[in-house]
C-alpha cells in the first residue's frame, strides 16, 4: 500500500487533522497515488472516523510509544514543523511535507522549514495550500539529510533560528 503517514507530535494541530482528512484531501491523495492515511492526532479534539474502504484506509491513532515504525512504513509523511518529527522523518529518508501552524506565535517552525527547503530536504506549505502542494511536489527533487550528524543538525538549528 502506498501510505500517507501524518503526525502533530505531541501537540495538537487540528487544523491539519481536518485539512488532510476530508473528502477532497482523500480524493487528491487518492489521484496522486496513495490509498493509505495514518493520522497521528496527538491531543487534538478533531479525531476522525477510521475506516476500511477497498481503495482507501484510514486510520487514526493519539499516541504510540515511538512512531519510527510508521514513518517507516509510509511512501510519504506530511508532518508539524517540530524539529523532533522533521528530524526523525529526514533521518529515515522519507519524503516530506512540513505544514506550517499559522496559529502559532512563534515563527521558529517557519524559519526551520524554510531551512530545510532551501536545501532541498523537504516541502512546505499551510493548511490551506496542502492539497496544492500535494499535486505539485515533486518528490524526485528532494536531496537525503546527512544522517547521523547530531552536531550538524544542532548548528543548522543554530543557524535557522539565527542563534548563531
Amino acid at each position: 500500500m502506498n501510505s500517507v503517514f501524518v503526525t502533530v507530535g505531541s501537540t495538537s494541530f487540528d487544523e491539519l487533522i481536518a485539512c488532510i482528512s476530508d473528502k477532497e484531501s482523500f480524493q487528491v491523495l487518492q489521484n496522486i497515488g496513495y490509498n493509505k492515511l495514518i493520522l497521528q492526532i496527538g491531543r487534538g479534539v478533531v479525531e476522525p472516523e477510521p475506516f476500511e474502504k477497498p481503495e482507501f484506509t484510514l486510520e487514526v491513532f493519539r499516541y504510540k510509544e515511538s512512531i519510527a515504525e510508521d514513518v517507516k512504513n509510509a511512501s510519504l509523511v506530511i508532518s508539524h514543523a517540530g524539529a523532533g518529527s522533521c528530524l526523525e522523518t529526514l533521518e529515515a529518508e522519507k519524503p516530506l511535507i512540513v505544514v506550517i501552524n499559522e496559529n502559532l506565535m512563534s515563527n521558529h517552525q517557519l524559519e526551520l522549514a524554510q531551512q530545510l527547503h532551501r536545501n532541498g530536504h523537504l516541502f512546505y506549505c499551510t493548511c490551506s495550500t496542502l492539497r496544492e502542494k500535494l499535486v505539485t511536489m515533486d518528490l524526485t527533487t528532494l536531496q537525503p539529510f546527512p544522517s547521523g550528524e547530531p552536531e550538524r543538525f544542532a548548528v543548522f538549528m543554530d543557524k535557522a533560528l539565527g542563534l548563531q
